[in-house]
């Protein structure tokens, strides 16, 4: 075998092992909070990975790694509801499990506040997961969402302000209660 394909190939190996290591809990947050199903969200991200593998050598900067592979992830969902019709119905969604959780309290604050993201539009919903679960700066929501990033940050905005309105109306602050 050829010593450059070999290298090759083993830099291809270690840059891939890389990408796993630094980003696969972050795909799996994020692919969970997109399907709310455990196995589904593993084979999100398994697809993901796979399809990093086959176009690793379009990714130029390590920098962009992150917003690279969340836009495969999106992709890929998108993929799950072109292959099946799904029938819609209300029903519970499984919560990951908060190793850090204060109690019951916080964690019945933890669904509530899910549940109010949840029911957001997609265009403030998304850019607001994203940057409050993996982190991400506006600018990598920007290029991840192809959006300006004036865009994005009216959408955090309104995201933001829309979710505040939620929570004050909830009857768990007694501002709806009592008028």
């Amino acid at each position: 075998m050829d010593s450059q394909f070999w290298n090759t190939m083993s830099n291809k190996q270690i840059r891939y092992e890389a990408l796993v290591r630094a980003f696969h809990a972050d795909l799996f947050r994020y692919a969970f909070w997109l399907c709310h199903q455990r196995t589904v969200a593993e084979d999100l991200v398994q697809e993901t990975f796979l399809r990093a593998w086959k176009s690793l050598d379009s990714l130029q900067e390590a920098a962009a790694a992150k917003g690279w592979l969340i836009t495969i992830l999106r992709r890929e969902n998108a993929r799950r509801f072109e292959r099946k019709q799904f029938d819609y119905q209300d029903v519970d969604q499984d919560w990951l499990e908060d190793e850090h959780s204060e109690g019951p309290e916080q964690t019945a604050e933890n669904q509530q506040l899910h549940q109010y993201i949840a029911r957001l539009a997609e265009e403030y919903r998304e850019p607001l997961v994203l940057q409050v679960l993996l982190g991400m700066t506006g600018d990598e929501i920007a290029q991840t969402l192809e959006l300006n990033l004036n865009t994005v940050n009216t959408r955090l905005f309104r995201a933001r302000q829309q979710l505040r309105e939620l929570l004050l109306q909830s009857p768990a602050t007694g501002a709806s209660q009592h008028g």
